[in-house]
């Protein structure tokens, strides 16, 4: 059986996750997480790290089910960095590529696009 792969699509409004089998490029989204925060022309510091928690318990509770075997990120460069600090060594072992742009507000087409030319 091939191994599954969780893309996981990010900035500090809304987290994307898409499932693939293996490192293809055949997306299939299974997720969409949204910050609950009162929306405004900035999201806070504070709201945007609580959002990074969410989306990062999402990531570690998939790989306790063994839903996926890899991870691949592209995430906004700063919220990149704050799911990293969120996850566990077990986690970012799973970790095969990040990507640091921001791709969630693209339709799954136009993100296997741009994910196919890295």
């Amino acid at each position: 059986m091939a191994d599954t792969t969780w893309v996981v699509v990010a900035d500090g409004s809304r987290a994307r996750i898409f499932e693939t089998t293996g490192l293809k490029l055949d997306l299939r989204e299974i997720e969409d997480l949204v910050n609950a925060a009162p929306s405004g022309p900035a999201l806070s510091e504070k709201e945007r790290e609580k959002f990074a928690k969410t989306v990062a318990d999402r990531v570690e509770h998939g790989r306790l089910h063994h839903r996926y075997q890899r991870l691949r990120f592209a995430a906004e460069p700063k919220f990149l960095g704050m799911l990293r600090q969120r996850l566990s060594e077990q986690t970012r072992q799973m970790i095969f590529e990040e990507i640091n742009e921001d791709l969630s507000a693209l339709d799954a087409r136009e993100i296997q696009v741009h994910l196919g030319k890295h």
